[in-house]
């Protein structure tokens, strides 16, 4: 846990070292846009923001986490399923709807060269490259952890091979069907704990991407001076924190962590964005959403992040869920989660029109 707890911590700390430096070090080339501005007044609004959006988030990541108190709610439950593909929804569209059209208005601007970031499509480049490389991820360190724990594995099964060769004494119908037992035992938990590290990998990488795009959102949200620009944020962003909370928190509750491991990870949801909107609100005298450095960093930031959110959306959460066996055999649950995840990414776009 703590390996874990400190290997977030020290992305996130390279994370904010390196944007803050990046986003104020460079000069405004384009001419920057006539808006009303008032910092006392969008102060107020962005001091509403932080705490509104703090709020929503540890709403939101808490809910798919209330399975472990209302057994309702629980991952064995069809109710479950549906709730996961409405978050997986609200995921896919913040990736696609959100996140990528922001990338691809950095790294087109007029404000960058047109060499080289008018000869090529680094957007989409750089989105495919994350994609790629989020599997490459989940699948070492899902292997990783797989060796490790069959390293353990061998000497249970001896253990249990010795008891077997003692109860050979006591009769052979006995040792044939503990044998048996032991058998169908051992590939019941071999599988359950490979599903269960899958699981973790997943909502590793998954708030990793989360936290990169709630940090750029929570600075330009901050080191706006416009009220005019912050207020319909306010509501639009309290919304989009809460449903993306819900797809992190049904992550986690299939993670099955620790309860120290859960609130560290619910708090570096709930968290991410106010931090980005307090620091936001110091470089607002030096924060320049114009200049090239800020378009680059913030473009091929917000790209990355498209690339894990659609990745993880479609194949860990979407694919994985929808030729589960169980939803396969239901044409209820089939025809509840494909509403659902309609109702997810639905919901997420038409916050698109404010945010």
């Amino acid at each position: 846990m703590g390996f874990k707890t400190n290997i977030k911590l020290s992305v996130f700390s390279i994370l904010i070292l390196f944007i803050i430096p990046a986003l104020v070090s460079a000069e405004c080339t384009c001419d920057e846009e006539d808006e009303d501005r008032d910092i006392a007044k969008a102060l107020r609004y962005k001091i509403a923001a932080l705490i509104s959006i703090m709020v929503a988030s540890a709403i939101g990541v808490c809910i798919p986490l209330l399975g472990k108190v209302i057994p309702a709610l629980s991952p064995e439950k069809d109710i479950f399923f549906v709730i996961k593909a409405f978050a997986a929804g609200v995921i896919l569209s913040t990736g696609f709807i959100h996140v990528l059209p922001d990338a691809f208005e950095n790294l087109t601007s007029p404000c960058l060269k047109e060499h080289p970031w008018g000869d090529f499509p680094f957007t989409g480049f750089v989105a495919m490259c994350t994609a790629m490389g989020t599997l490459m991820v989940e699948t070492y360190a899902t292997s990783y952890f797989q060796n490790q724990y069959s390293k353990k594995t061998p000497k249970q099964d001896k253990n249990h091979t010795d008891v077997e060769k003692d109860a050979e004494h006591e009769g052979h119908v006995h040792v044939h069907t503990h044998a048996s037992h032991g058998h169908v035992h051992g590939h019941v938990s071999s599988d359950s704990s490979s599903e269960l590290l899958r699981h973790r990998v997943i909502s590793q990488v998954l708030e990793l991407g989360i936290i990169v795009h709630s940090v750029i959102i929570g600075i330009s949200l901050g080191a706006s001076e416009s009220p005019k620009t912050i207020r319909p944020l306010v509501g639009a962003l309290t919304f989009h924190q809460f449903f993306e909370g819900m797809g992190l928190g049904s992550c986690i509750t299939q993670a099955n962590f620790k309860n120290l491991s859960i609130m560290v990870m619910g708090l570096f949801f709930a968290l991410t964005t106010p931090i980005g909107i307090g620091i936001g609100i110091g470089i607002t005298s030096v924060y320049d959403e114009n200049s090239p450095t800020a378009l680059i960093v913030e473009g091929i930031f917000n790209a990355a992040s498209a690339g894990i959110l659609i990745y993880m959306a479609l194949v860990d959460l979407l694919a994985a869920d929808f030729m589960n066996p169980r939803m396969q055999k239901s044409g209820k649950l089939r025809l509840g989660c494909n509403v659902s995840l309609l109702l997810g990414a639905g919901a997420m776009s038409l916050i698109a029109k404010w945010a």
